[in-house]
C-alpha cells in the first residue's frame, strides 16, 4: 500500500481564536490578600465591590466572609477564617486554609486595594455586557410572534441601562457644605422665578401656593374616586407645563403615559378644556364655525407643546424607565404623569399573586425613577369603595385602593373631591307617609346645599413630605372637564353698569 500524501487542514475550530471572558484573577487574589492582612482594605471598595463581581466564585465566597466578619466587628484574617472554609469543598481544592494564608502572604502593600476592586468590577461589567449582547443576537434571530423587534430593542435597552445604574448609582455620605450649596441654588431660583416656586408650576395659584409647585424626585399621587376629574386635572397641569415658559427660557418636557384612555381621546379632552366646548360636541362633529375656529386656534397653539403621549396599555414599570430615560436623552424630561398606577405592571421578573406586594413594587419603582431622572411624577390612583359607605365621602389616606406602599412611599398624596356629584345623586323623593311640607323643606335643603357645591372641586392635601396639609378648592366646569382657580363671591370686582 502506498503512502499518500495527506495535507492537513485547520478545522475552523482550530482557526478561530479563544476568546476568554474578562477577567483580572491577579486583582482579586492582591484585593483579598489586602483585606486579610489589613481590614481597613475592605471599606475602600465595600460601597461598589460585591461578592458576585468576583470572576472565581471562591473569591467572591472569601469576600463575602470577610465582609460579613468585619461588619460584626471581628477581624478577618486566615486565622478567623479558617473554621469557616474547612467544610468548604472548592477551597479545598484550591488548596484549603493555606490558600488564604498564600493570599495574605503575597500582598506587598494595601495602598492599591481601591485600584484592585474598581478592575473586578470593570471585568465584571464587561462579562455582563457580552452576556446581554448574546441574548440581543439570540433573541433577535429566534422569530417569536410574541416577542416583536421593538419590544426586544426596548428589553436590550432596558437591560443596558440597568447594568449602566448599577455602575453609576450614586450613594454614601455627602458632605453638608455640598447639600447645602444646593438648597441655597434652589432657593435663588425659586426667588427669581414668578411666585416664588421652587418646583414646576400647575398653573394653580392656590396649589401652587400650598405645594410650592411640583418638585423635582418627588412622586406625587392624585387619587379619586371615578368621575371626581382626576384625569382632567392632570391633563390641565400636562398643558400649562407644557405650554409654559421658564425664566431661564427653556421649553417643559411632559411625558403623559396613559394606560386607560387612547392618545386620540386624551388629545380631544384636552382640545375640549383649552376651547371650552365639550368633548362630545367635538366627537360627534356638532360645531358651529366659530367653534371649528377656535379647535383650530388651539389646535395651532398645542402642536407646539412638548406633550408626548404613550397610551401602552398595562405597561410595566421597566418599559415606563426606559421610555423615560429616553425621552430625557433627546428632550430633557420636566414631568412624568401616569394614569393611573393600579393599571401598571411590575417589571418582567417582580410579578407575584400578592396585588398588594405588586403595586408596591409598582410605587417603589415610580419613585426610583423620580430620583433617578430628578423630575417629579404625578401618578394617578383609585380609591377603594369604603368611601361609598360613608356620610361623608370626603377620602382619607386609609382610602387609597392598596393603601399602605401607596402612602409610604409618595412624597405628596392629594384627593380630588366633588361633592356636587354625589348631590346630584341623592336628590330627595318624597316618602308616602311624608307631608308636603316635609317635603319641600328637604328638597330646598338639599337645592340649597347643591347650589354651594356647584362648580366647586375639593383637592385636598393628605399628605406632604415638604409641607403642610389642607384644601385648596378649584372650580370645575362639568361639560369641558376643566378647572381653574377658584373666586370667591366676595372676591369678584364690582360691576358698575
Amino acid at each position: 500500500m502506498s503512502n499518500v500524501d495527506v495535507t492537513t487542514f485547520p478545522t475552523p475550530i482550530a482557526q478561530a481564536k479563544v476568546r476568554e471572558q474578562p477577567h483580572n484573577i491577579e486583582a482579586e487574589q492582591g484585593l483579598l490578600g489586602a483585606i486579610l492582612i489589613n481590614n481597613r482594605a475592605y471599606e475602600k471598595v465595600s460601597d461598589f465591590l460585591q461578592s458576585e463581581h468576583f470572576s472565581d466564585p471562591i473569591h467572591g465566597r472569601i469576600f463575602e466572609a470577610c465582609g460579613k466578619l468585619i461588619e460584626r466587628g471581628q477581624i478577618a484574617n486566615p486565622v478567623t477564617l479558617k473554621p469557616i472554609f474547612d467544610n468548604e469543598e472548592a477551597l479545598v481544592e484550591a488548596g484549603g486554609a493555606n490558600y488564604l494564608v498564600q493570599l495574605a502572604a503575597s500582598v506587598v502593600t494595601v495602598v492599591n486595594a481601591e485600584d484592585y476592586g474598581k478592575s473586578i468590577k470593570d471585568s465584571f461589567l464587561r462579562r455582563e455586557l457580552i452576556e446581554i449582547g448574546e441574548e440581543v443576537v439570540n433573541s433577535a434571530y429566534s422569530y417569536d410572534l410574541d416577542q416583536t423587534a421593538v419590544n426586544q430593542i426596548e428589553l436590550a435597552e432596558s437591560q443596558l441601562f440597568s447594568l449602566a445604574e448599577n455602575d453609576t448609582a450614586e450613594g454614601g455620605l455627602r458632605n453638608f457644605s455640598e447639600a447645602l450649596l444646593e438648597s441655597v441654588k434652589m432657593a435663588e431660583a425659586a426667588y427669581k422665578r414668578d411666585g416664588g416656586l421652587a418646583g414646576l408650576a400647575t398653573g394653580f395659584k392656590d396649589l401652587d401656593k400650598q405645594l410650592g409647585g411640583l418638585h423635582p424626585s418627588d412622586l406625587l399621587v392624585l387619587a379619586g374616586r371615578p368621575a371626581m376629574g382626576k384625569t382632567a386635572l392632570a391633563t390641565n397641569i400636562a398643558y400649562h407645563v407644557a405650554t409654559a415658559h421658564q425664566p431661564d427660557g427653556s421649553r417643559p418636557v411632559v411625558a403623559f403615559f396613559s394606560l386607560e384612555m387612547s392618545a386620540e381621546q386624551l388629545a380631544t379632552r384636552i382640545l375640549s378644556e383649552n376651547t371650552e366646548i365639550s368633548s362630545e360636541k367635538i366627537r360627534r362633529g356638532e360645531l358651529s364655525s366659530n367653534d371649528f375656529q377656535k379647535l383650530v386656534h388651539s389646535s395651532q397653539k398645542l402642536e407646539s407643546a412638548l406633550l408626548f403621549i404613550d397610551d401602552t396599555p398595562a405597561i410595566p414599570v421597566s418599559t415606563l424607565r426606559t421610555r423615560a430615560r429616553r425621552l430625557l436623552r433627546q428632550h430633557d424630561l420636566s414631568l412624568i404623569i401616569v394614569d393611573y398606577l393600579q393599571l401598571m405592571r411590575p417589571s418582567p421578573g417582580q410579578r407575584t399573586d400578592n396585588r398588594v406586594q405588586e403595586v408596591s413594587v409598582i410605587t417603589q419603582g415610580l419613585k426610583a425613577i423620580a430620583k433617578e431622572l430628578n423630575v417629579p411624577i404625578l401618578a394617578l390612583s383609585q380609591l377603594s369603595r369604603a368611601v361609598e359607605q360613608r356620610e361623608d365621602k370626603r377620602p382619607v389616606l386609609a382610602d387609597l385602593r392598596e393603601s399602605g406602599s401607596i402612602e409610604q412611599d409618595s412624597d405628596v398624596v392629594m384627593f380630588v373631591f366633588r361633592e356636587e356629584y354625589y348631590l346630584d345623586k341623592a336628590e330627595p323623593v318624597q316618602r308616602p307617609d311624608e307631608g308636603d311640607e316635609r317635603y319641600h323643606e328637604r328638597h330646598d335643603k338639599w337645592i340649597d346645599l347643591r347650589s354651594r357645591a356647584h362648580g366647586k372641586a375639593e383637592i385636598i392635601i393628605g399628605k406632604q413630605r415638604h409641607g403642610p396639609t389642607g384644601t385648596v378648592t378649584l372650580h370645575f366646569n362639568g361639560p369641558t372637564t376643566r378647572f381653574s382657580d377658584f373666586i370667591e363671591d366676595d372676591r369678584l370686582p364690582e360691576r358698575n353698569d
